[in-house]
């Protein structure tokens, strides 16, 4: 992931090693990470469980919130893929019965957007 594509808030993919030795303290018995993403400070995690967004929080980032997400809670979810002009493809996720998406989050070219589709439809489709 470039510099230019975190400083726009563009998510790249981070490997399940990475995250694992960083956030495997997060992760219940029998959960398992199958997908990662880091924006310039913040992570979001999908594991066969839940989803886990961690949030970088102060301008020392000696703070953090680990929020959880639990499949069965998201009500809906869409993608928007980038375009020939567009460097970004877009996920947003509702969650419950709210009106506007909870969560939004930025991928950049080099994450498949199906791929995080894919994901998501095989746990909140269950």
């Amino acid at each position: 992931m470039g510099l230019f594509s975190a400083i726009l808030g563009n998510a790249g993919a981070v490997s399940q090693e990475e995250l694992i030795k960083k956030y495997g303290q997060l992760l219940t018995e029998g959960e398992e990470i199958e997908l990662g993403f880091k924006l310039l400070r913040d992570t979001f995690i999908f594991t066969n469980k839940r989803l886990i967004l961690i949030d970088i929080q102060g301008l020392t980032g000696s703070k953090t919130e680990y929020k959880s997400i639990t499949y069965k809670s998201i009500s809906r979810f869409s993608i928007e893929t980038a375009g020939t002009f567009d460097l970004d493809a877009e996920l947003k996720i509702w969650i419950s019965s709210e009106v506007h998406p909870s969560i939004r989050k930025q991928f950049n070219k080099s994450v498949n957007v199906y791929d995080v589709q894919k994901v998501l439809a095989h746990h909140v489709l269950k």
